[in-house]
């Protein structure tokens, strides 16, 4: 063959081979990127803490052997001599109740320090307590440590026992010191605790709070900061451990102040335009009181229940308080409940029903956001998402089978809060019926319905208002042996 055509075939084939190649990369699918965030977004601790779910409170003290839920901050310290104080039982009653955070009143409002303090004789150092020389913070630290439990710390900011307390620079230095004194010693807080409580009669005194979350910031960065205005988590707006029907993460902290009356609407609901991403938690006690009292027994399963889909089914945390008895052990009785919450709620949500249906949506973005994203295991970054122009008014999940085998009585929802909270209302229809007219989402919305079971052959979820895309990162059936409708009640 002529050198020349040879040199020409080789070109050829070069040339061939570039195009084939081009070719192939177009013909070879990027994946579709994920439609943009709705700001504000919560940071990688919030999303952490958010799913707990659960976190208890631990209320113990010099209150827990007076028989008082507020003490005067007079209380000689050798009242404090629990016999049997065992912080490894609470860890242990706390893991069996699936708490992954347990936060203790290391001072509550009558002053007396759980730690040998050095800014103060209010304290365990004076107690009759291993002669002195215990700290019920590093024990319990340690404890919860050893069961791979986090912890948290709550600082009272009223100390009735405190002299300094009504002189602003000198107290707000004293409380600064305690609080460097914790955060210093007690490595790895995940939360600390924050409220408003001051003495009725010195209503005008001053808590330097941006000082003090500054510090704590500055110790332990990856803490979450409760309190009324966050910066990282919010309270509720009650003690009852239920939130709004309507509860967003989002609200304005420029609309908030420690301790400030009439707020407790906003705090309960959030704000769909709130620039600062401030999840809500609900805090509420096992027994009528904070503290152990001789004469008072937890909440019955089914009250604990009704408060469970009333905090974590409506988008929060809740704190369950669960006070150590004179003792120093978490009671029977109240360990029993606890165990029976968490049996309970294991019972009613770890079988999803809708894993054994069909799944058919409106619309989808493509292939990587498809319905089958609706029931897998990640309820954060695995999500449906629908086409921006699908041409649909309402976005709509159905789960239907031809033979009425859905069987169920809870409906739950759960939105991809990493990008945003986005669902304004929603809908839920059962075999064509509105059965559920919904507000917020946001990471779980759970659905009772009033009806003791459901079977039915579809149920639709119809988003109707969102503010963007909504993006649906779960969605369940589950049946609630324990739920008995207002309408069946006896």
């Amino acid at each position: 063959m002529p050198r020349n055509r040879t040199a020409w075939c080789y070109s050829f084939l070069v040339t061939l081979l570039i195009k084939l190649s081009i070719i192939s990369s177009f013909s070879h699918k990027l994946p579709t990127p994920p439609p943009l965030p709705i700001l504000p977004l919560p940071s990688y601790s919030q999303l952490k803490w958010q799913q707990r779910e659960i976190i208890m409170f631990l209320h113990f003290g010099v209150n827990t052997f007076t028989d008082r839920e507020w003490g005067t901050g007079h209380e000689n310290p050798t009242v404090f001599n629990p016999s049997g104080l065992n912080t490894k039982q609470w860890a242990k009653v706390a893991a069996e109740a699936g708490i992954s955070l347990m936060i203790l009143t290391a001072k509550h409002h009558d002053g007396f320090c759980l730690w040998p303090s050095k800014y103060t004789d209010h304290s365990v150092i004076n107690s009759p307590w291993k002669s002195g020389n215990g700290d019920v913070v590093q024990e319990f630290v340690d404890a919860a440590t050893l069961q791979g439990i986090d912890v948290g710390i709550y600082l009272s900011p009223w100390d009735r026992h405190e002299p300094r307390y009504g002189h602003d620079v000198a107290y707000n230095e004293y409380y600064l010191a305690q609080l460097q004194e914790l955060l210093n010693k007690y490595k790895n807080v995940r939360e600390i605790w924050f409220d408003g409580a001051k003495d009725p009669k010195s209503q005008n005194v001053s808590y330097y709070f941006s000082d003090w979350f500054s510090m704590v910031k500055e110790l332990q960065s990856s803490i979450n900061i409760f309190s009324d205005a966050g910066p990282d988590v919010r309270w509720v707006g009650d003690e009852t451990g239920s939130a709004g029907y309507t509860c967003w993460s989002t609200i304005n902290r420029t609309s908030l102040s420690i301790g400030a009356p009439n707020i407790s609407q906003y705090l309960s609901t959030g704000d769909p335009r709130g620039t600062d991403w401030l999840p809500a938690e609900c805090d509420v006690s096992i027994r009528p009181g904070w503290f152990w009292h001789k004469s008072e027994s937890p909440k019955r399963l089914s009250e604990l229940l009704d408060i469970y889909y009333n905090s974590v089914g409506r988008n929060c945390v809740l704190l369950l308080n669960v006070p150590p008895n004179t003792t120093g052990l978490v009671s029977d009785d109240d360990a029993h409940r606890l165990k029976e919450f968490r049996n309970a709620i294991n019972t009613i949500f770890n079988k999803n029903l809708a894993e054994d249906f069909y799944i058919k949506v409106s619309s989808q973005r493509s292939a990587e956001f498809g319905p089958e994203k609706l029931l897998d295991k990640d309820h954060l970054w695995s999500y449906w998402a629908p086409s921006a122009d699908d041409g649909e008014k309402d976005h709509w999940i159905e789960i239907w089978t031809n033979d009425g085998g859905l069987r169920f009585n809870v409906i739950r929802v759960q939105e991809a809060i990493g990008l945003g909270q986005r669902i304004q209302r929603h809908e839920i229809y059962v075999d064509g019926k509105l059965m559920i007219q919904g507000t917020t989402v946001g990471y779980k919305r759970l659905h009772r319905l009033d009806v003791d079971v459901v079977q039915a052959r579809l149920v639709r979820i119809k988003i109707t208002k969102a503010r963007g895309l909504p993006l649906i990162s779960s969605i369940g059936l589950h049946f609630d042996p324990y739920w008995h409708s207002k309408f069946t009640a006896n």
